[in-house]
Protein backbone atom coordinates (compact mmCIF):
# COMPACT_ATOMS: atom_id res chain seq x y z
CA UNK A 1 0.00 0.00 0.00
CA UNK A 2 2.90 2.21 -1.01
CA UNK A 3 4.48 1.59 2.18
CA UNK A 4 2.11 3.19 4.04
CA UNK A 5 0.15 1.20 6.75
CA UNK A 6 -3.85 0.37 6.47
CA UNK A 7 -5.88 2.82 8.88
CA UNK A 8 -7.47 0.80 11.08
CA UNK A 9 -10.84 1.44 11.50
CA UNK A 10 -12.38 2.65 14.57
CA UNK A 11 -16.12 1.39 15.50
CA UNK A 12 -18.88 3.58 16.47
CA UNK A 13 -19.41 2.31 19.81
CA UNK A 14 -17.60 0.55 22.92
CA UNK A 15 -19.56 -1.50 25.25
CA UNK A 16 -17.91 -2.13 28.78
CA UNK A 17 -19.04 -5.41 30.84
CA UNK A 18 -19.14 -9.26 32.12
CA UNK A 19 -18.69 -12.44 30.07
CA UNK A 20 -20.33 -15.25 31.89
CA UNK A 21 -20.95 -18.74 31.39
CA UNK A 22 -24.72 -18.46 31.77
CA UNK A 23 -26.96 -21.58 32.97
CA UNK A 24 -30.78 -19.97 32.30
CA UNK A 25 -33.92 -21.34 33.12
CA UNK A 26 -36.42 -18.75 31.46
CA UNK A 27 -40.52 -18.26 32.87
CA UNK A 28 -42.83 -21.01 31.82
CA UNK A 29 -40.21 -23.63 31.57
CA UNK A 30 -38.78 -22.46 28.43
CA UNK A 31 -35.96 -24.03 26.66
CA UNK A 32 -33.26 -23.74 29.23
CA UNK A 33 -29.78 -22.42 28.03
CA UNK A 34 -27.06 -24.52 29.89
CA UNK A 35 -23.42 -23.19 29.85
CA UNK A 36 -24.13 -20.36 27.21
CA UNK A 37 -22.31 -17.19 26.29
CA UNK A 38 -23.91 -14.46 28.54
CA UNK A 39 -23.09 -11.59 31.06
CA UNK A 40 -23.90 -7.68 30.58
CA UNK A 41 -21.98 -7.33 28.30
CA UNK A 42 -22.85 -9.52 26.17
CA UNK A 43 -26.93 -8.60 26.30
CA UNK A 44 -25.56 -4.74 25.66
CA UNK A 45 -24.06 -6.29 22.30
CA UNK A 46 -27.54 -7.82 21.75
CA UNK A 47 -29.67 -4.44 21.82
CA UNK A 48 -26.90 -2.37 20.18
CA UNK A 49 -26.35 -4.75 17.14
CA UNK A 50 -29.70 -4.60 16.44
CA UNK A 51 -29.23 -1.22 14.66
CA UNK A 52 -25.45 -1.13 14.06
CA UNK A 53 -22.87 -4.33 14.02
CA UNK A 54 -19.57 -1.82 14.42
CA UNK A 55 -18.75 -1.87 18.56
CA UNK A 56 -16.26 -2.61 20.30
CA UNK A 57 -16.06 -5.03 23.57
CA UNK A 58 -14.33 -4.43 26.91
CA UNK A 59 -14.23 -6.79 29.22
CA UNK A 60 -12.19 -9.49 31.16
CA UNK A 61 -11.98 -13.14 31.11
CA UNK A 62 -9.83 -16.14 32.60
CA UNK A 63 -8.82 -19.86 31.00
CA UNK A 64 -12.42 -20.77 31.59
CA UNK A 65 -14.08 -19.09 28.94
CA UNK A 66 -14.22 -20.97 25.54
CA UNK A 67 -12.29 -19.93 22.80
CA UNK A 68 -15.16 -20.54 20.23
CA UNK A 69 -17.72 -18.15 22.28
CA UNK A 70 -15.10 -15.14 21.16
CA UNK A 71 -14.41 -16.25 17.83
CA UNK A 72 -18.29 -16.16 17.08
CA UNK A 73 -17.93 -12.81 18.24
CA UNK A 74 -15.82 -11.44 15.39
CA UNK A 75 -17.99 -13.92 13.02
CA UNK A 76 -20.92 -11.10 14.26
CA UNK A 77 -17.97 -8.57 13.11
CA UNK A 78 -17.20 -7.60 16.38
CA UNK A 79 -14.24 -6.20 17.77
CA UNK A 80 -12.82 -8.06 20.67
CA UNK A 81 -9.27 -6.67 21.07
CA UNK A 82 -10.51 -5.18 24.41
CA UNK A 83 -11.27 -8.80 25.90
CA UNK A 84 -8.02 -9.62 27.80
CA UNK A 85 -7.04 -12.77 29.83
CA UNK A 86 -5.71 -13.09 33.03
CA UNK A 87 -4.56 -16.83 33.30
CA UNK A 88 -3.83 -15.95 36.81
CA UNK A 89 -7.32 -15.40 37.85
CA UNK A 90 -9.68 -18.00 39.13
CA UNK A 91 -12.94 -16.45 39.46
CA UNK A 92 -15.99 -18.59 38.86
CA UNK A 93 -17.35 -17.49 35.18
CA UNK A 94 -20.66 -19.26 35.88
CA UNK A 95 -24.13 -17.29 36.30
CA UNK A 96 -27.08 -19.12 37.72
CA UNK A 97 -30.67 -17.64 36.57
CA UNK A 98 -34.09 -19.21 37.39
CA UNK A 99 -37.53 -17.96 37.49
CA UNK A 100 -40.44 -19.32 39.36
CA UNK A 101 -43.71 -19.75 38.92
CA UNK A 102 -44.53 -16.87 39.48
CA UNK A 103 -42.36 -15.16 37.06
CA UNK A 104 -39.65 -13.97 40.25
CA UNK A 105 -35.80 -13.81 39.30
CA UNK A 106 -33.50 -16.15 41.29
CA UNK A 107 -29.77 -16.51 41.44
CA UNK A 108 -29.80 -19.09 44.16
CA UNK A 109 -31.22 -22.49 45.69
CA UNK A 110 -30.13 -23.86 42.19
CA UNK A 111 -31.05 -27.46 43.32
CA UNK A 112 -34.35 -26.49 43.92
CA UNK A 113 -35.00 -25.47 40.49
CA UNK A 114 -34.24 -28.04 38.59
CA UNK A 115 -35.59 -30.78 40.75
CA UNK A 116 -39.37 -28.56 40.31
CA UNK A 117 -38.63 -28.66 36.49
CA UNK A 118 -37.95 -32.51 37.18
CA UNK A 119 -34.97 -32.30 35.11
CA UNK A 120 -31.54 -33.67 36.04
CA UNK A 121 -29.45 -31.48 37.73
CA UNK A 122 -26.24 -31.06 35.65
CA UNK A 123 -22.52 -31.78 36.78
CA UNK A 124 -21.15 -28.50 36.03
CA UNK A 125 -23.12 -26.37 38.41
CA UNK A 126 -21.96 -28.27 41.39
CA UNK A 127 -20.54 -26.15 44.11
CA UNK A 128 -22.32 -23.05 42.27
CA UNK A 129 -22.37 -19.88 45.01
CA UNK A 130 -24.72 -16.70 43.76
CA UNK A 131 -22.23 -13.80 44.47
CA UNK A 132 -23.80 -11.68 46.65
CA UNK A 133 -24.25 -7.68 45.98
CA UNK A 134 -23.33 -6.65 49.75
CA UNK A 135 -21.05 -4.51 49.82
CA UNK A 136 -19.20 -2.59 52.60
CA UNK A 137 -17.16 0.47 50.73
CA UNK A 138 -16.64 1.29 46.90
CA UNK A 139 -13.11 0.58 47.10
CA UNK A 140 -14.36 -3.59 45.93
CA UNK A 141 -13.07 -4.59 43.28
CA UNK A 142 -14.65 -7.57 41.65
CA UNK A 143 -11.86 -9.69 39.90
CA UNK A 144 -14.28 -10.12 36.73
CA UNK A 145 -14.86 -6.48 36.35
CA UNK A 146 -12.49 -4.96 33.47
CA UNK A 147 -9.56 -2.86 34.55
CA UNK A 148 -9.15 0.67 32.49
CA UNK A 149 -5.46 0.03 32.26
CA UNK A 150 -5.90 -2.67 29.54
CA UNK A 151 -8.89 -1.11 26.95
CA UNK A 152 -6.15 -0.57 24.06
CA UNK A 153 -5.16 2.61 23.43
CA UNK A 154 -7.06 2.99 19.95
CA UNK A 155 -10.59 2.33 21.75
CA UNK A 156 -10.18 5.42 23.63
CA UNK A 157 -10.72 7.75 20.58
CA UNK A 158 -14.57 6.12 20.29
CA UNK A 159 -17.11 8.74 20.97
CA UNK A 160 -20.02 6.37 22.12
CA UNK A 161 -19.61 4.29 24.85
CA UNK A 162 -21.83 2.54 27.41
CA UNK A 163 -20.35 1.13 30.86
CA UNK A 164 -22.20 -1.96 31.98
CA UNK A 165 -22.90 -2.51 35.53
CA UNK A 166 -19.27 -3.95 37.59
CA UNK A 167 -17.82 -2.35 40.90
CA UNK A 168 -17.93 1.46 41.45
CA UNK A 169 -14.23 1.54 41.61
CA UNK A 170 -13.79 -0.06 38.11
CA UNK A 171 -16.80 1.70 36.12
CA UNK A 172 -15.66 5.10 37.38
CA UNK A 173 -11.72 4.53 36.08
CA UNK A 174 -13.22 3.86 32.79
CA UNK A 175 -15.50 6.94 33.00
CA UNK A 176 -11.96 8.89 33.67
CA UNK A 177 -10.15 7.10 30.37
CA UNK A 178 -12.96 7.93 27.87
CA UNK A 179 -13.49 11.69 27.00
CA UNK A 180 -17.20 11.78 24.71
CA UNK A 181 -16.84 15.51 24.46
CA UNK A 182 -20.22 17.21 23.09
CA UNK A 183 -20.52 15.25 20.27
CA UNK A 184 -20.82 12.30 22.09
CA UNK A 185 -21.98 10.21 24.41
CA UNK A 186 -20.55 8.06 27.68
CA UNK A 187 -23.78 6.30 29.18
CA UNK A 188 -23.41 4.04 32.67
CA UNK A 189 -25.28 1.33 34.24
CA UNK A 190 -25.00 1.36 37.93
CA UNK A 191 -24.73 -1.31 39.80
CA UNK A 192 -27.65 -2.64 42.19
CA UNK A 193 -24.69 -2.66 44.97
CA UNK A 194 -23.38 0.93 45.06
CA UNK A 195 -27.10 2.17 44.87
CA UNK A 196 -27.60 2.92 48.66
CA UNK A 197 -27.75 6.60 50.38
CA UNK A 198 -24.68 6.29 51.96
CA UNK A 199 -22.56 6.06 49.12
CA UNK A 200 -24.53 8.82 47.15
CA UNK A 201 -21.96 11.49 47.87
CA UNK A 202 -18.94 9.07 45.74
CA UNK A 203 -21.01 8.16 43.26
CA UNK A 204 -21.62 12.25 42.22
CA UNK A 205 -17.64 12.48 41.44
CA UNK A 206 -18.11 9.63 38.90
CA UNK A 207 -21.34 11.81 37.55
CA UNK A 208 -19.25 14.43 36.49
CA UNK A 209 -17.84 12.10 33.35
CA UNK A 210 -21.03 10.79 32.42
CA UNK A 211 -23.74 11.96 29.83
CA UNK A 212 -26.66 9.61 30.39
CA UNK A 213 -27.35 7.61 34.07
CA UNK A 214 -29.32 4.72 33.16
CA UNK A 215 -31.07 2.71 36.55
CA UNK A 216 -33.73 1.09 37.18
CA UNK A 217 -36.37 1.92 39.41
CA UNK A 218 -35.55 0.24 41.99
CA UNK A 219 -32.27 1.14 41.98
CA UNK A 220 -33.07 4.33 41.98
CA UNK A 221 -35.72 4.57 44.65
CA UNK A 222 -33.16 2.34 46.59
CA UNK A 223 -30.53 5.61 46.24
CA UNK A 224 -33.15 8.23 47.62
CA UNK A 225 -34.66 5.97 50.19
CA UNK A 226 -36.04 7.84 52.94
CA UNK A 227 -35.47 11.62 51.31
CA UNK A 228 -38.10 11.40 48.31
CA UNK A 229 -40.82 8.99 46.50
CA UNK A 230 -40.92 11.00 43.42
CA UNK A 231 -38.94 9.59 40.58
CA UNK A 232 -38.81 13.37 38.48
CA UNK A 233 -37.06 14.76 41.79
CA UNK A 234 -34.39 11.80 42.00
CA UNK A 235 -34.04 12.27 38.41
CA UNK A 236 -33.09 16.48 38.73
CA UNK A 237 -30.56 15.72 41.71
CA UNK A 238 -29.02 13.16 39.82
CA UNK A 239 -28.44 15.58 36.76
CA UNK A 240 -27.13 18.46 39.34
CA UNK A 241 -23.85 16.42 39.28
CA UNK A 242 -23.43 16.00 35.49
CA UNK A 243 -25.61 13.72 33.57
CA UNK A 244 -27.70 15.81 31.11
CA UNK A 245 -29.77 12.72 30.66
CA UNK A 246 -31.40 10.52 33.06
CA UNK A 247 -33.52 7.56 32.00
CA UNK A 248 -35.26 5.18 34.67
CA UNK A 249 -35.90 1.89 33.41
CA UNK A 250 -39.61 0.60 34.80
CA UNK A 251 -39.60 -3.06 32.95
CA UNK A 252 -43.21 -3.76 31.87
CA UNK A 253 -44.23 0.05 32.44
CA UNK A 254 -41.67 1.49 30.45
CA UNK A 255 -39.31 4.18 30.77
CA UNK A 256 -39.00 7.39 32.39
CA UNK A 257 -36.50 10.17 30.77
CA UNK A 258 -35.67 13.22 31.92
CA UNK A 259 -33.51 15.64 29.58
CA UNK A 260 -31.99 18.49 31.60
CA UNK A 261 -30.91 20.26 29.47
CA UNK A 262 -34.50 20.80 27.55
CA UNK A 263 -35.64 20.90 31.05
CA UNK A 264 -38.11 18.41 29.75
CA UNK A 265 -39.87 14.41 30.84
CA UNK A 266 -41.00 11.93 28.88
CA UNK A 267 -43.16 8.72 29.20
CA UNK A 268 -42.71 5.62 27.16
CA UNK A 269 -44.90 2.95 27.60
CA UNK A 270 -43.10 -0.70 27.12
CA UNK A 271 -43.76 -2.02 23.56
CA UNK A 272 -46.62 -4.43 23.61
CA UNK A 273 -45.10 -8.22 23.34
CA UNK A 274 -45.91 -11.99 24.20
CA UNK A 275 -43.39 -12.28 26.91
CA UNK A 276 -40.70 -15.19 26.59
CA UNK A 277 -37.64 -14.15 28.74
CA UNK A 278 -36.88 -11.05 30.46
CA UNK A 279 -33.10 -11.74 30.84
CA UNK A 280 -30.68 -8.87 30.03
CA UNK A 281 -33.04 -6.46 28.79
CA UNK A 282 -32.15 -3.84 31.00
CA UNK A 283 -28.66 -4.33 29.02
CA UNK A 284 -30.28 -4.45 26.29
CA UNK A 285 -31.92 -1.49 26.51
CA UNK A 286 -29.17 0.54 27.18
CA UNK A 287 -27.25 -0.84 23.60
CA UNK A 288 -29.96 0.33 21.74
CA UNK A 289 -30.00 4.00 23.49
CA UNK A 290 -26.69 4.69 22.35
CA UNK A 291 -27.14 3.75 18.97
CA UNK A 292 -30.31 5.57 19.28
CA UNK A 293 -28.33 8.59 20.79
CA UNK A 294 -25.78 8.49 18.22
CA UNK A 295 -27.96 8.60 15.73
CA UNK A 296 -29.95 11.00 17.06
CA UNK A 297 -28.81 13.34 19.56
CA UNK A 298 -32.03 12.89 20.70
CA UNK A 299 -32.81 11.36 24.32
CA UNK A 300 -36.60 10.81 23.80
CA UNK A 301 -35.64 9.21 20.53
CA UNK A 302 -32.32 7.13 21.97
CA UNK A 303 -34.89 5.77 24.51
CA UNK A 304 -37.29 4.88 22.00
CA UNK A 305 -34.44 2.75 20.28
CA UNK A 306 -33.44 1.15 23.25
CA UNK A 307 -37.29 0.55 24.20
CA UNK A 308 -37.92 -1.88 20.71
CA UNK A 309 -34.21 -3.74 21.05
CA UNK A 310 -35.97 -4.75 24.66
CA UNK A 311 -39.11 -5.73 23.02
CA UNK A 312 -37.18 -7.85 20.35
CA UNK A 313 -34.89 -9.82 22.94
CA UNK A 314 -38.03 -10.34 25.44
CA UNK A 315 -39.80 -12.57 22.47
CA UNK A 316 -36.87 -14.76 22.61
CA UNK A 317 -34.06 -16.08 24.63
CA UNK A 318 -30.30 -15.07 24.80
CA UNK A 319 -28.33 -11.89 24.49
CA UNK A 320 -28.48 -12.06 20.54
CA UNK A 321 -32.54 -13.21 20.05
CA UNK A 322 -33.62 -9.57 19.01
CA UNK A 323 -31.25 -10.45 15.66
CA UNK A 324 -33.18 -13.08 14.95
CA UNK A 325 -36.68 -10.63 14.22
CA UNK A 326 -37.76 -10.58 10.41
CA UNK A 327 -35.95 -7.69 8.84
CA UNK A 328 -37.58 -4.49 8.98
CA UNK A 329 -39.50 -5.39 12.51
CA UNK A 330 -37.26 -3.10 14.19
CA UNK A 331 -38.11 0.26 12.18
CA UNK A 332 -41.75 -0.96 12.24
CA UNK A 333 -42.34 -0.82 15.95
CA UNK A 334 -40.38 2.12 16.14
CA UNK A 335 -42.17 4.53 13.87
CA UNK A 336 -45.17 2.54 16.00
CA UNK A 337 -43.84 3.28 19.20
CA UNK A 338 -43.18 7.18 18.31
CA UNK A 339 -46.85 7.74 18.37
CA UNK A 340 -47.31 6.26 22.40
CA UNK A 341 -44.67 7.93 24.28
CA UNK A 342 -45.69 11.71 25.90
CA UNK A 343 -44.24 14.18 27.55
CA UNK A 344 -45.16 14.57 30.83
Amino acid sequence: MDGKLALKKIPAFALAGKLTREYLLPPNNGAMRLDAPGGNLLYAAGGLTIWDSSVALISKINDAYPQEWLRDLKKRKMNVNGVYADEDDRSDLREFIAYGENGERSASNVVSHFARRQTTFPKALLGYQAPSDAIKNLGEINPLSPAARFVPKEFRAIKFLHICPFDFTSQSQIVNLFKSGANGMISLDPAASYMKPNFWRDLRIVLQGVGAFLPSEEELRALFWGETDDLWEMARRICEYGPRIVVVKRGAQGQLIYDAAANRKYEIPAYPIRLVDPTGVGDVFCGGFLVGYQRTGNPLQAALYGNISASLKAEGVGPFAGLEAMPGLAEARLDALRESAREV
